[in-house]
């Protein structure tokens, strides 16, 4: 079965195209953090500040983590914490760049977490950085930073939403051609399997058949040799190169069938009857009409089934068939009398009547086959098909 090329490789997300940049504007905060952010010292506010920036890079760099490292309650519990130390690194900070981890965890949030929560989260951002520069808490001189400043450090958590519908809207859209590819492989394999099942019942029917009854006149031939019956012999080996030549007819119908051709049911039908030396059996009903290529196959394979049994096990026996055209549907009726030769000894495959049961199957048509208990064939057999058309 083919499949695409690479499938067995997982296809990268589309957002990690974006990995190194999204790393690049991270190392460039702590950066220039570590270069602006001042004072830095071993007592007082620069102590804390000394303290809080190495943890905001942490917090930080801790949004690169696979997200099954984070789930949804321990990352609202990080961001939490980050926004925190992010409020207290702006107030400690007497100047610098510590602005940028509140609005870059601000957006994190935004991408990361559901809406209520990063809503939260960033109002709780803002919050804390609005009241430090209203309140002038820490050692900076705030008064020259408007409070407006603080208000926005919580505004990028929308760009984080709206970059978190993005990639469940791309991760949709993933998974529905994923599925959809698995859906046409299913369907592909499924095609190919009803394939071979088509064409082990075409082998069967032309290489089973034809080679058994070859079998059977080969054995007839050479039991008569032992009792010098040249005459019957003559005719055994006569029957076995009829039965060849049919083969080869039969071969050449199958061929056609695989290539799909269409073939005229009445008179392949007729064909196939004279072939068997069947004259003159054949009854039409109906207004005849052209049928689909796949009804006509199966139905040809359904008679070529039935007409092989009777030989098998009624030789002699005269054969009638009907084939009755309705608006709706074909029926097919073969109907063979009981023997009036004696029956060869053997068994057949097996898979004649599950063959023709398959193809009816196929086609959402019926088909029943069993004995003839009344009428002038009673004690024979009888196979009748109803397809569709």
């Amino acid at each position: 079965m083919p499949r695409l090329e690479n499938a067995s490789t997982p296809a990268p997300s589309p957002w990690q195209a974006n990995a190194n940049l999204q790393w690049a504007a991270t190392l460039a905060v702590c950066a220039s953090a570590l270069v602006t952010v001042r004072p830095l010292g071993t007592s007082g506010w620069a102590l804390a500040t000394a303290l809080l920036l190495p943890l905001n890079c942490l917090l930080l760099l801790a949004r690169h983590l696979p997200a099954r490292f984070l789930p949804d309650r321990v990352a609202t519990v990080w961001l939490t914490v980050a926004a925190l130390a992010s409020a207290a690194l702006i107030a400690s900070a007497e100047e610098g760049t510590a602005y940028l981890f509140a609005f870059f965890l601000a957006g994190h949030a935004g991408l990361r977490l559901r809406t209520r929560p990063a809503a939260t989260i960033a109002a709780l951002i803002s919050t804390l950085s609005v009241l430090v520069l209203v309140t002038g808490f820490g050692p900076g001189d705030h008064r020259t930073t408007p409070w407006i400043v603080g208000l926005t450090t919580g505004l990028p958590v929308l760009i984080g939403m709206v970059n978190r519908s993005q990639r469940q809207a791309v991760i949709s859209t993933l998974e529905a051609a994923r599925s959809a590819e698995r859906a046409a492989q299913a369907e592909a394999r499924s095609a190919l399997l009803a394939e071979r099942a088509r064409i082990a019942r075409d082998v069967h029917d032309v290489l089973a058949h034809s080679l058994a009854g070859v079998n059977m006149q080969l054995e007839l031939a050479d039991a008569l040799l032992e009792t010098g019956d040249l005459e019957r012999v003559r005719a055994a080996n006569a029957k076995a190169h009829s039965l060849v030549k049919d083969s080869l007819q039969q071969a050449q119908w199958t061929v056609h069938a695989l290539r799909e051709d269409v073939l005229p049911l009445t008179d392949t039908l007729t064909a196939m009857l004279d072939s068997s030396g069947h004259h003159d059996v054949l009854t039409i009903t109906g207004e005849a009409r052209e049928v689909p290529a796949a009804v006509v196959q199966n139905l040809l394979r359904i008679a070529q089934e039935s007409l092989t049994n009777a030989a098998r096990h009624a030789p002699g026996g005269p054969v009638h068939v009907e084939l009755d055209h309705r608006p709706q549907h074909v029926r097919l009726r073969v109907t063979n009398a009981p023997a009036t030769r004696a029956v060869t000894n053997g068994t057949g495959s097996g898979m004649g009547l599950v063959g023709m049961r398959e193809r009816v199957a196929l086609l959402r048509g019926t088909i029943t086959a069993g004995p003839v208990t009344e009428g002038p064939d009673a004690g024979g057999w009888r196979v009748e098909a109803e397809v569709p058309a």
